[in-house]
């Protein structure tokens, strides 16, 4: 699989979304993204325990352990790429977290409009 180009929302090269903990698509610390990212892993996004509380409400536990999968667990200040679809239903419910639009890949413009991201911006 090969990464789609490191391009943010902004049109400038790609930042690190987070390192500690590792997130992305690819687990390399970005947003990156190609064709077999279904879900979209694009939108930089930090935490809030308002976040956490829905996206596990919603079905998707970020913050419980999951040592077999390698996974600690989200905590609120963690920056983690985050499907896309996933933040836009959020933001419609009123619980988005904030957004790191420098680690925000541009392709989470294909179901985010950019107004919606730096609404969010951080």
């Amino acid at each position: 699989m090969e990464p789609d180009e490191a391009i943010n929302v902004l049109g400038r090269p790609l930042s690190p979304c987070s390192m500690d903990p590792v997130t992305g698509f690819f687990r390399d610390g970005h947003c990156n993204t190609c064709r077999a990212d279904q879900g979209s892993h694009t939108v930089c996004a930090v935490m809030t325990a308002e976040f956490l509380a829905y996206s596990k409400y919603v079905g998707n536990d970020l913050s419980t352990p999951r040592p077999e999968f390698q996974f600690a667990g989200l905590n609120p200040g963690d920056q983690w790429c985050l499907c896309a679809a996933r933040f836009l239903q959020a933001a419609d419910e009123g619980c988005a977290p904030r957004v790191n639009l420098q680690a925000t890949h541009r392709r989470a413009l294909d179901i985010v409009p950019l107004h919606v991201l730096e609404a969010h911006g951080v």
